[in-house]
């Protein structure tokens, strides 16, 4: 989501204009009309932007701060560290020094497997989001849940981190991938978790924040994976990510195994609606960004948002360069952070179009 998108349309950065909860986002947020244009009428000239941006780096988000910086997080083949690295320029995020913010834990539920980092402001403080679970092998490795670390300084790249807390949900329940948006002067959480007595992996949720880790209300259930194609080798709802554009928001997530059939769906909300009635919002019948065996980008997913120096919109995600895996897809290092423009159809809603092949990017 970008981080504090303001009616002007200058770009993603950390405003004050809400109450408190300064949190990042990873969501569009102003008023400035988008035009209607298609990826299909880019033009030659080039971005300095090469894809994949940054190899072996998954679930990736990229925040522009109120001083234009972009930083970049996501998660490593070893899901043993917290990340960060910072630009001047989204093209210089390939190449930027990268800085270890923190590492799991010796023992306990922090010990194990580190996922998803998400680099958010709150009230001129920065806290990183990210799920984990313990160590010691077998299923437990997998009692996933969302945690917060946060930095004791102005700047995240020379601070030190701790420890904030754990996500307090409705449920103790695998759970992660957590985003924060502002719609109306209000803050909300949008996360990924598995509810019991539902048979799935995971299903998305919704609630007001009353803290970083605190919900306000009891969550909305915004969907459960049970199209066709969300439910390819495992049944999937995670990754949220919000964009809010021409009168709507639009809530993209991932669907379906981490291999080549991972896809982004997407639900949509008016724009004057109650966000916390799950009748606001529609479900895409079909992925809305999905694998280009042309373009040789396979399982493109977990996606975030930002604008570049001119203020365009960027479409940030992650896809390997090929469809065959040995084992399991989560232990496939090869998921490379990549970015692409888009654009949107006649009635606002994106078009992201098909994910472009490796190489130099266009404009649009």
């Amino acid at each position: 989501m970008i981080e504090g998108r303001d009616t002007h349309g200058r770009g993603d950065a950390d405003v004050d204009d809400a109450p408190s909860l300064r949190l990042g986002r990873r969501s569009l947020i102003g008023g400035m009309a988008a035009l209607s244009i298609a990826p299909a009428a880019w033009a030659r000239e080039t971005t300095g932007i090469v894809n994949p941006v940054v190899r072996q780096r998954a679930d990736a988000q990229v925040f522009r701060h109120t001083d234009g910086s972009y930083y970049l997080t996501g998660s490593v083949p070893e899901y043993d560290r917290l990340v960060l690295r910072r630009s001047k320029t989204l093209a210089g995020l390939a190449t930027a020094p990268e800085r270890v913010l923190w590492r799991h834990q010796a023992s306990g539920p922090m010990s194990g497997f580190l996922w998803a980092p998400e680099l958010h402001r709150i009230d001129g403080t920065w806290v990183m989001y990210f799920a984990a679970g313990p160590s010691g092998g077998g299923e437990d490795v997998f009692r996933i849940r969302t945690y917060a670390v946060v930095c004791d300084g102005p700047d995240p790249m020379t601070g030190t981190w701790s420890v904030l807390g754990q996500l307090q949900t409705p449920w103790d329940s695998f759970n992660l991938d957590s985003t924060s948006f502002v719609h109306k002067g209000r803050r909300y959480l949008a996360w990924a978790q598995r509810e019991p007595g539902i048979d799935t992996n995971s299903n998305l949720y919704l609630a007001p924040l009353a803290s970083p880790l605190t919900l306000a209300a009891k969550p909305v259930r915004l969907s459960v994976p049970t199209l066709d194609w969300e439910v390819q080798g495992f049944k999937v709802n995670e990754a949220p990510a919000v964009l809010i554009r021409n009168g709507k928001l639009f809530l993209t997530y991932s669907a379906s195994a981490t291999d080549a059939r991972y896809c982004l769906g997407m639900l949509t909300a008016p724009a004057d609606a109650d966000l916390m009635d799950a009748a606001s919002w529609t479900k895409s019948p079909v992925p809305v960004f999905q694998t280009s065996a042309a373009h040789r980008i396979f399982g493109p997913g977990h996606n975030s948002f930002t604008v570049d120096e001119r203020g365009r919109d960027v479409l940030v995600y992650h896809a390997r360069d090929y469809a065959e895996i040995q084992g399991d897809p989560l232990f496939d290092p090869n998921r490379h952070t990549r970015m692409q423009y888009f654009g949107y159809r006649a009635d606002g809603t994106p078009d992201f179009g098909a994910p472009v092949a490796n190489g130099p990017l266009r404009q649009r």
